[in-house]
């Protein structure tokens, strides 16, 4: 299956940099999904989940309250103002994950009315790798 190459970056440093086969991602008219060979654009993100599928078919999930995505036919770049990877190889690190992204959460909750429906997306990633 081909793949592209994802970058997801904050003001604090890289979230993400490697290949994905897919991506789902939060745009201000909804989810799109992005492939390889995708028509190149340029679109603001809203808060919500970035679930990338990786090559062993493995989902990874992040959560961002907003930014901007540049798509083209090899490379994915996401800017973002706040993220927080749900992952981790103990149950610990993804409870620390979880409670960083619950903040996050919190931080634009005044904001965003789609929260509800991002909190429940990230019930489910949380649930995916426990």
């Amino acid at each position: 299956m081909d793949k592209f190459k994802l970058e997801i970056l904050t003001p604090n440093g890289v979230i993400y940099n490697d290949d994905a086969v897919s991506v789902v991602l939060p745009g201000e008219e909804g989810e799109f999904g992005v492939l390889a060979h995708h028509a190149s654009l340029t679109t603001l993100l809203e808060a919500g989940v970035i679930d990338i599928e990786k090559e062993d078919k493995s989902v990874e999930s992040i959560l961002i309250n907003w930014g901007v995505v540049q798509v083209d036919e090899k490379k994915v770049i996401v800017l973002v103002e706040g993220a927080v990877a749900i992952r981790g190889d103990s149950e610990s690190a993804i409870a620390n994950a979880l409670e960083d992204a619950k903040k996050l959460i919190k931080d634009i909750a005044d904001s965003n009315p789609a929260i509800a429906s991002v909190s429940a997306k990230l019930e489910s990633a949380a649930s995916r790798l426990l």
